[in-house]
């Protein structure tokens, strides 16, 4: 995308909304920026209608900061608390059936290299763990048996966060929730292990108390789908309001989740995209 398609066609500066127009003389399009330039720049995300303290909402922030090449992205998302937030985000986004997001994401992506054989497109799946590895497991897993260049993101809140704290595969063993007033009794879903052993490139979970390496991982998952294949990242992103602690103590719930190693931070790489990413890190960007 040039940059030019955003820009303000003469004489309609004076009815353009305020966020529009600082989005065009100061938003990340056509520029280099990441987490360490935030509070620098107009954002793509600046609000949202998510609940208080949601980590969902600092994870989406930290990933919309380390797109690669914003201007050049498209969003495919699926039900969940993340859909409520893609209407606030100034880059185009497809909202998919519950489940089928990485159906469309595929569709879309091969289109796109149809239609624009000498420009790279990225196409970025988000969305919760109900539409990643629950209900669209089916589409997830065969997107990744095939290899396709996208990038499919987890916002993981270990629970249907939507529609009212059920159980979901993420949840973790023991944890009381709906649907699961006992107990879960099974534990939580290995989903990276799965995506390394269904063929994912490179596969890795992170949380958004470690901003700076959560930016660098999604950089070079997605740089690593444009080249070599399908990529997965899982965010881990504590839900306060059904798991019930106060708004202000999400960083602190995801710092202790690492910390006592319920959920580590980790990296799988395939042979191909580990030789990709050390040249990456020798030439010294993407």
């Amino acid at each position: 995308m040039n940059k030019g398609i955003i820009e303000i066609s003469p004489g309609f500066e004076d009815v353009m909304p305020r966020e529009y127009i600082d989005l065009v003389n100061d938003g990340p399009y056509g520029r280099k920026l990441g987490i360490d330039d935030l509070g620098t720049f107009k954002e793509a995300i600046e609000e949202h209608p998510l609940c208080a303290g949601c980590a969902l909402a600092l994870a989406l922030r930290l990933v919309l900061a380390s797109l690669p090449a914003i201007e050049d992205t498209i969003i495919v998302g699926s039900t969940g608390c993340s859909s409520l937030a893609f209407s606030q985000v100034a880059i185009h986004n497809i909202h998919s059936l519950f489940g089928n997001q990485n159906a469309v994401a595929t569709g879309l992506k091969r289109a796109l290299q149809i239609r624009f054989p000498n420009k790279t497109k990225d196409v970025v799946v988000m969305a919760g763990d109900g539409a990643i590895g629950d209900i669209g497991l089916e589409t997830v897993m065969h997107s990744w048996f095939r290899g396709e260049n996208i990038t499919t993101i987890m916002f993981d809140n270990e629970i249907y966060a939507n529609t009212g704290g059920q159980e979901s595969c993420m949840s973790p063993k023991r944890a009381v929730l709906y649907m699961a007033p006992t107990g879960k009794k099974f534990p939580k879903a290995a989903m990276p292990e799965v995506a390394h052993a269904a063929g994912c490139a490179y596969a890795a979970t992170i949380t958004p108390a470690s901003p700076k390496r959560l930016g660098k991982i999604v950089n070079q998952a997605i740089l690593i789908a444009r080249e070599i294949g399908s990529t997965y990242i899982q965010i881990y992103c504590p839900c306060p309001t059904n798991f019930k602690f106060k708004p202000s103590e999400s960083l602190k719930m995801a710092k202790d989740r690492v910390k006592d190693e319920t959920y580590l931070i980790k990296e799988y790489f395939s042979p191909e995209a580990r030789e990709f990413v050390e040249g990456l890190e020798k030439g010294g960007g993407n």
